[in-house]
């Protein structure tokens, strides 16, 4: 394992990106927020990495207290990530990074690669309230805990189902009957990701399609 590089500098945010401040990282956490991964799902969708780079990175977020490695038990006999307490901190880091971001993004570009639950962030920022949703689009289907709601039951995060506890949000459908379904097409997501349409505004235009008989999908077609 290499060692550590450091800016060798007594500062909190100089000590915070000695830990992620490597190309990659946060990326990684952004998928592990998910929930538990396997080694070749990170690598699918993290499109670009190398299969060396990602092993790395990897070790050294074990390395630092951010991630943690273990084997399935039977029948799935195969070895999952997941974040720590720690990692899971840094979802309001990605957050924040998030909603800076948003004026870079610009019209997708052809070499762009999309995946659903890349929206996910996005969507939790323009959420309130509490409860399990389910967000389909034409790239596929994902969904997330609001508020509350991220305890929900062992496994339901994204990836293998490990027993472990999910995360704000999770590839694939719902685990359980969702309080929200949210069905839009790719240039609502778009625009809602780049901060030019609030979720409210799309819901009440019809380019956000609502179900569901809980609170939190009530109040969105009441807004």
């Amino acid at each position: 394992m290499s060692p550590r590089r450091s800016y060798d500098q007594y500062c909190s945010a100089a000590r915070a990106l000695d830990a992620v401040g490597d190309r990659w990282t946060l990326l990684i956490v952004r998928e592990l927020l998910a929930g538990p991964r396997r080694y070749t799902d990170l690598h699918a969708d993290l499109p670009g990495v190398s299969t060396d780079v990602l092993a790395s990175r990897l070790k050294d977020m074990e390395r630092d207290g951010l991630a943690s490695r273990r084997r399935l038990p039977p029948p799935g006999a195969a070895y999952v990530y997941e974040l720590t307490p720690r990692g899971r901190d840094l979802l309001p880091v990605l957050q924040a990074l998030g909603e800076w971001g948003q004026a870079e993004l610009g019209e997708p570009r052809p070499t762009d690669a999309v995946r659903a639950h890349w929206f996910a962030l996005p969507l939790l920022r323009a959420l309130e309230g509490e409860g399990l949703v389910e967000v389909l689009l034409e790239e596929g289907v994902f969904h997330l805990y609001v508020g509350g709601a991220e305890g929900g039951r062992a496994g339901d995060g994204g990836g293998a189902s490990t027993g472990a506890r999910p995360g704000p949000y999770g590839d694939g459908p719902a685990p359980r009957d969702p309080d929200a379904r949210l069905a839009l097409d790719s240039p609502t997501c778009t625009a809602l990701a780049r901060g030019e349409l609030g979720l409210a505004d799309a819901v009440r235009d019809g380019r956000v399609t609502v179900t569901g008989d809980g609170a939190l999908a009530k109040a969105l077609r009441e807004a």
